[in-house]
This record gives C-alpha cells, structure tokens and sequence, in this order.
C-alpha cells in the first residue's frame, strides 16, 4: 500500500512514520526535509505552503493514503483539497481533540461529543476544517477520515500544563526545590498518550475504507489527575516531595496570556476519553505506556546530554513572579478578611 504523509518527522508523526514502515507500507514524507525521515521511508522536499513547488515534486504521483499532520486552517486544508481530489483512496486529517465542547457536559468524550470551542482559535480552526471535509465527503466524495488526538508525547516531551518550550526548565524547578504551577486544584483528570501508542491506532485506519466518513480520537486509557501527572515528573527527576503551587487558570491566564487558549480551551476541563470507536476498527489496538514510565524515558533523555537541558530563563522569571503575586493577593485578603 503506497502512504504519504504531509510532515513525518514530528512528535505524533515520526511514530507513525517508524510504524509504517515496520508493517511493511510503502511510505513517502512531503515535508521541507530539515529533520531526518524514518528509516525505510522516501523523503519528497518541498514546502507544502508552496502549492506550484508541492505539486511539480509530486508530479502525477496517486496514493492510497494520503494523512495530513499539519494543516491548521481552512485555507492550507482548501489547498490540500485542490491537490489530492482524485489522487488518494483516502485523506486522512489530524485535528485535535480540543476540538471537544468546553466545558464538557458529559463524560466520557465521544466522538460524537459536540465540537465547540469558544476559547482557543486553534480548536476553532481544527472545527472548520473537520466540516469542511464534511462538506466535500457529502459533496463530491472526498474521501476524509478525521483523528483527534490529545496531548500525545515522546521522550524529548516534558507533558505539564505549566511549561516552556524548553521543556527541562520544569524538571530542573523541581530539582533545585522551586515551586511549579498547577492549574487548579490539581484535581483534573487527564489523559496522557505515548506517540507509539497514538501510532497504533492510526497505523491500524490506514486504507481502511469502513473509516471514511468517521473520526476518532486516540488515546491512552490511563486517567490522572494533574497532581498525579506532575508527581510523575517529579519521580522520573528523582524528587520525593515537589512543591505544587496551585492557582486557579483563569488567574494563569489573566496574567500570562499565551496560556490562555491551552488552559481554558482545553486543560483546564477534564478529558475522559471512551476508546471503543477506535478499538472496534482496530481490534488490536491497546495502548501500553503508564505515563509514570514514559516520564522516566523523557527526564532520561535529557539527562544523557547537558545540551538537551536548556532552561528558560524568562519563564522562570515570569513563573516566580506569578507565584509571587498570587500568594500576596492571598495573605492580603486572608488579612483584610481577619483569617
């Protein structure tokens, strides 16, 4: 079966990508060729934003399957219908399960939860795009598959709600005794995923043509609080007692605004996933990784070369700064209360 994935060499997609071409697909990356292809797989270099670039280095190339990891808006999703209407048996798109009504109503998450998010663009983007290809299944039988996942990880992720992107600065916090934001109470429940595990799933819906029409989200099993979530972390750095700051998202947000959609949008709910849609198309799919051992892989990563353990100073600065003011805020009006 000949496979091509438009990315292939980020978190989710490199997992699927190794997965692939285990099971023996034919498998080619479009992407900008600035990070290194699976072994086994082809490497097609081009800029998907350049459509004449795309599509003189596909040529008249078809495909069986063709999955999307990157296109955020309705317009690249547009192009990409332009460029392989007629040319793939099926057109696999990544979205997001942010993508999930917020707040949740009920629990479990279905996939046929309502999709609304009032409060982070990028889920409304993810919304737009799903009911686009909706629209042109309906239309004109584009041949769509819909996979949200959560927040899947690899080992060079550290996956707390309160981080940079230099994902160590939360791991070095913790070991020098400093206090880590916790959105809340802590008591959220979340769902972590290993990107070999997500990589089943999708591996498993590749030319499945049952699964045209549907979407699935894909996930681990495994449900934590975002205290158990963050004393994991706190394990695989080899800290017994980490101190916990909690504080409520909407004061994180209000104050350190590029948290905002990532909070309030998403992790500041609970996510309970049912994964029974995907286990009934994929029959073997399980997913196998405790987060607590995926931590202990991701901090063991870092450790193996100082120049993965890069802080952010800033963030630290901002972090301290929140925490800070917080607890101020809290002694100020315990006191004007006679607490």
């Amino acid at each position: 079966m000949k496979i091509l994935f438009i990315g292939g060499t980020g978190t989710i997609s490199s997992a699927c990508a190794q997965l692939a071409v285990h099971r023996g697909f034919e498998l080619a990356l479009l992407n900008r060729g600035r990070q290194p292809a699976a072994a086994g797989a082809r490497q097609i270099i081009a800029d998907i934003s350049d459509p004449d670039a795309t599509a003189a280095a596909l040529g008249r190339e078809t495909w069986d399957v063709v999955v999307d990891f990157i296109a955020y808006t309705s317009a690249e999703l547009e192009q990409r219908l332009e460029l392989f209407r007629g040319r793939t048996g099926q057109f696999i798109f990544i979205s997001s399960a942010s993508v999930y009504q917020k707040p949740p109503a009920h629990f479990p998450l279905t996939e046929s939860t309502p999709l609304v998010n009032p409060y982070w663009d990028y889920s409304r983007q993810k919304i737009a795009c799903e009911e686009r290809l909706l629209r042109s299944l309906q239309e004109d039988q584009f041949p769509a598959t819909i996979i949200r996942p959560s927040w899947t990880y690899n080992e060079q992720r550290i996956t707390v709600p309160v981080n940079s992107k230099k994902n160590f600065t939360i791991v070095d916090r913790m070991r020098r005794g400093l206090p880590v934001i916790v959105p809340g109470d802590g008591t959220a429940l979340w769902t972590m995923t290993h990107n070999t595990d997500f990589a089943k799933g999708l591996v498993g819906l590749l030319g499945h043509q049952g699964a045209i029409g549907h979407a699935f989200h894909i996930t681990s099993d495994e449900v934590l609080t975002w205290n158990q979530i963050y004393e994991a972390v706190a394990h695989a750095a080899g800290v017994s007692q980490p101190r916990l700051v909690h504080i409520p998202s909407d004061f994180i947000s209000a104050c350190l605004p590029e948290f905002a959609g990532g909070l309030l949008g998403d992790k500041a709910h609970s996510s309970v996933f049912d994964n029974a849609k995907i286990k009934r198309f994929v029959p073997d799919y399980v997913a196998t990784t405790r987060f607590r051992d995926g931590m202990i892989r991701s901090v063991n990563w870092f450790d193996a070369d100082p120049a993965r353990r890069e802080i952010d100073a800033a963030a630290n600065t901002f972090w301290d700064r929140l925490i800070t003011g917080y607890q101020a805020g809290l002694q100020k009006t315990l006191s004007e209360m006679g607490r």
